[in-house]
């Protein structure tokens, strides 16, 4: 009797550890599938995220297409985000050398250049991306990706004050 009980806790005890093991097998490959659908692209406009979600969503990408989306973006995305860094990082270095007491404008006229070298690569690459995603549209979703993608090629109003320019010669 008693060797019956304790086989039979012992067969619950593995049952249960059996689902939760299942259960935590599903959650994660459906966390990771979430995690492929976000794969993300930011258009630097403040929270316009180009991810596979919104091309599933906004644009209506099916199966075939969003496979496309992520190899393209696979191929894209650790290009953009090293590129990225490597422009912060000039820019930080860029603005120490401002601070000193006499910068060196060799030095900051080498910098700027190799940023405006990142800076056209990066553009160049993003307009092969977009091309590479607009191939696969139809129509009607070419339109949307049109405007999905605009903020990552509209002007660029990074200077403090630019909108008031005219106002600055007034005095």
């Amino acid at each position: 009797m008693r060797k019956t009980q304790i086989l039979t806790w012992l067969i619950v005890l593995l049952v249960v550890m059996n689902a939760v093991t299942i259960g935590t097998i599903i959650y994660h490959n459906y966390r990771e599938d979430q995690a492929r659908e976000n794969i993300a692209i930011n258009s630097g406009q403040g929270g316009n995220m180009l991810n596979g979600r919104f091309l599933k969503q906004t644009i209506g990408f099916n199966d075939e297409q969003m496979n496309a989306f992520r190899k393209a973006n696979q191929q894209f995305r650790p290009f953009a985000m090293e590129v990225t860094d490597q422009i912060d990082s000039l820019k930080a270095a860029m603005f120490a050398e401002l601070q000193k007491t006499e910068p060196d404008t060799l030095q900051l006229n080498g910098i700027s250049e190799e940023i405006g070298q990142l800076h056209a690569r990066l553009k160049y690459d993003t307009y092969k991306f977009y091309l590479n995603i607009k191939k696969i549209c139809s129509p009607e979703q070419k339109t949307a990706l049109e405007k999905a993608f605009q903020p990552l090629f509209k002007n660029e109003d990074t200077a403090p004050g630019r909108q008031h320019r005219r106002g600055w010669n007034r005095n």
